[in-house]
C-alpha cells in the first residue's frame, strides 16, 4: 500500500469489511504503510492500536449530533494525517472496534498481550493507542500496570468524530506521535496525549463530557505539552521503575464493584455485591472516602468475610488517607491514596488476581509511588 490517501472507494470497502468480521477477530488484521523509502530514513517504528472510539467515529448524517463510535479503521486514520510518515515507520492493526463505554477485559488482554509481544521480539520502539474517551483512563492504567519494559505507550482519542467540521482527532493524534517518536518518552509509562497535555496513567481522568479540555490531572498536573510547532516539552525527568503485575493467564479479570456513597444511604448496594459473587469493593464515598454508618458497618462484615475492601472518593481530587473519620486499621479497609473509584478498581483487581489480599500488603501497593 503506498502513502497516498485512501480512494473513497477503498473507505467504503474497508468499512464493510471490517464490520463484517467478529470485533476480537480483527486482532489478526495488519495493515503497513511505511515504504522502503521510509525505511530508509531510519525512523523509529511506531506500532497503532486501534480499539474504536470516537476519534473513529462517523456522524449520522439523520441526526444532529449523533454518531456511531468505530467505524473508521486505524489504517485509515493514520492514513487521513498529513505528516505522520515523517515522524515514524507505521504498521497499524485492528484490536476492536467499539466505543469505550463497551470496554472490557478481552480487550484489554488483547491489547497488554499484543504490546508486550512487540516489544519483547523487537517489533516496535512504541506503541500508540486509540482510544474512545470514556474509559480511556481505565485502559491506560490497567496497561500502565501489566505491560513490562521502558518503550513509549501513547494512548489517544478525541471528543469529537472524525467527520465532524472541528475534528480534534487528527491533531491529537499527531501528537501522539510526536510523542512516541521522542526519545525522552521511554521509562514514563503509560501516557495520555490529548489536546496539547501528556498526562500520565496514573493521574489522567476525563473531567467534562463534551468539552474537548476534558482530560485533566487534578492531584498533579500534566507531565508535559506537545504541539506541531514547538514539539515535545516534558516539565520533569522520567520517574523510578514502575511496579507491573503479570497478566493473569486468561481474562476475565476477579469482578470488583464499584459502591457510590450518597445521602440516606443503605446496605443494600454492599450487600447485593457480595451476593453476586464481589472479591472487593471500592467505595466511592463521600468527602475522605466516608459513608454513612449501615454502609460501614456492612463494609467491615464483607472485610471480615475476605472481601477486599478499599475507600476510595466520589470528589474529584483530593487524598483518601487512613483512619481519618474510619478506623481502617481496625476495620480491614485499604485506602486509595490518589487513585479514584475507577483505577481503584482495576489495582484491586490485578492485586487479587496477583494473590496479594492481605490489607497491609495491598496498602503498600495503592501508595508505592508516594
Amino acid at each position: 500500500m503506498t502513502n497516498d490517501t485512501l480512494t473513497s472507494a477503498s473507505r467504503r470497502q474497508s468499512l464493510i469489511a471490517m464490520l463484517s468480521i467478529p470485533v476480537i477477530a480483527l486482532a489478526a488484521s495488519s495493515f503497513t504503510i511505511n515504504t522502503a523509502a521510509y525505511a530508509a530514513d531510519n525512523l523509529p517504528r511506531v506500532l497503532v492500536l486501534a480499539t474504536g472510539g470516537t476519534i473513529a467515529g462517523q456522524a449520522d448524517p439523520r441526526a444532529a449530533g449523533a454518531y456511531k463510535s468505530g467505524q473508521i479503521t486505524g489504517e485509515q486514520l493514520v492514513a487521513s494525517v498529513p505528516g505522520l510518515d515523517k515522524l515514524a515507520s507505521v504498521n497499524a492493526e485492528q484490536i476492536s472496534s467499539i466505543g469505550s463505554q463497551d470496554m472490557n477485559d478481552k480487550v484489554w488482554f488483547a491489547l497488554a498481550q499484543r504490546i508486550q509481544q512487540a516489544f519483547d521480539k523487537n517489533e516496535a520502539d512504541a506503541v500508540v493507542i486509540t482510544h474512545g474517551t470514556d474509559t480511556l483512563e481505565e485502559t491506560a492504567f490497567f496497561l500502565d500496570n501489566v505491560v513490562k519494559g521502558d518503550k513509549p505507550v501513547v494512548i489517544v482519542g478525541s471528543m469529537r468524530p472524525a467527520t465532524a467540521v472541528s475534528a480534534d482527532g487528527p491533531g491529537n493524534l499527531y501528537e501522539a506521535f510526536q510523542v512516541a517518536a521522542d526519545p525522552r518518552s521511554r521509562g514514563r509509562g503509560v501516557m495520555a496525549v490529548l489536546n496539547d497535555k501528556i498526562q500520565s496513567a496514573r493521574s489522567v481522568t476525563k473531567t467534562n463530557t463534551t468539552s474537548v479540555e476534558t482530560f485533566m490531572s487534578p492531584n498533579d498536573g500534566p507531565i508535559g505539552y506537545v504541539d506541531t510547532a514547538g514539539g515535545v516539552r516534558f516539565l520533569a525527568q522520567a520517574g523510578a521503575k514502575r511496579t507491573t503485575y503479570a497478566l493473569p493467564a486468561s481474562d476475565p479479570l476477579p469482578r470488583v464493584e464499584i459502591v457510590y456513597s450518597h445521602a440516606n444511604m443503605d446496605a443494600i448496594p454492599i450487600e447485593d455485591a457480595i451476593s453476586h459473587g464481589a472479591k472487593g469493593i471500592v467505595l466511592a464515598g463521600v468527602g475522605d472516602g466516608n459513608t454513612s454508618k449501615p454502609a460501614l458497618d456492612a463494609l467491615e462484615a464483607a472485610a471480615k468475610k475476605g472481601i477486599i475492601v478499599v475507600r476510595a472518593t466520589r470528589v474529584r481530587s483530593g487524598f483518601v488517607t487512613r483512619n481519618v473519620e474510619v478506623d481502617d486499621d481496625k476495620n480491614g479497609f485499604v485506602v486509595s491514596e490518589d487513585l479514584n473509584p475507577q483505577k481503584a478498581r482495576v489495582l484491586t483487581q490485578l492485586l487479587i488476581a496477583s494473590g496479594v489480599t492481605a490489607p497491609a500488603e495491598l496498602q503498600k501497593a495503592f501508595t508505592a509511588t508516594w
